[in-house]
């Protein structure tokens, strides 16, 4: 059975910021459970967005809604762990893209994880996808576009 690869160019990488691994995130395993490590890539996107301009909600009710999410795991994560999450864009389209995930752990550098959240933009009030707006895609010149 072929495996999940995600490897992604230093280059897209524009964002970082840390998280500490919290004695609740800690699976029956004794390490960051999966569905910690989901919440802790939303964060470090919501923190990407933010720091970029990007509103949850625009006024006229679109915001960006994920669409799929590819995760690997390369090493484990304990409690008070100190996590480097850096983050970018790629593959973007007529409605959406990629944002990417780098995770590792601070004191030894070793690679955590990869993952990438698959995005569209979507009009919550008309309940449908729309185009991306051309300001986003102009904070992230890095970025080849898609058809």
């Amino acid at each position: 059975m072929a495996r999940l690869v995600l490897d992604f160019p230093d280059h897209l990488f524009c964002y970082s910021t840390q998280l500490t691994v919290r004695v609740t995130d800690i699976n029956g395993a004794n390490h960051l459970g999966n569905d910690s490590m989901i919440s802790m890539l939303s964060e470090a996107r919501a923190r990407f967005l933010y720091d970029a301009g990007v509103p949850e909600v625009q006024p006229d009710g679109t915001g960006i809604i994920v669409t799929d999410l590819a995760t690997t795991y390369r090493a484990e994560a304990h409690a008070r762990d100190q996590l480097l999450f850096e983050v970018g864009v790629m593959d973007f389209n007529k409605y959406g893209g990629d944002i990417i995930f780098r995770v590792t752990r601070l004191r030894d550098a070793a690679l955590v994880a990869m993952a990438k959240y698959g995005f569209v933009f979507f009009n919550y009030p008309a309940s449908k996808v729309v185009p991306m707006p051309e300001a986003f895609a102009a904070r992230f010149p890095q970025v080849n576009r898609l058809p």
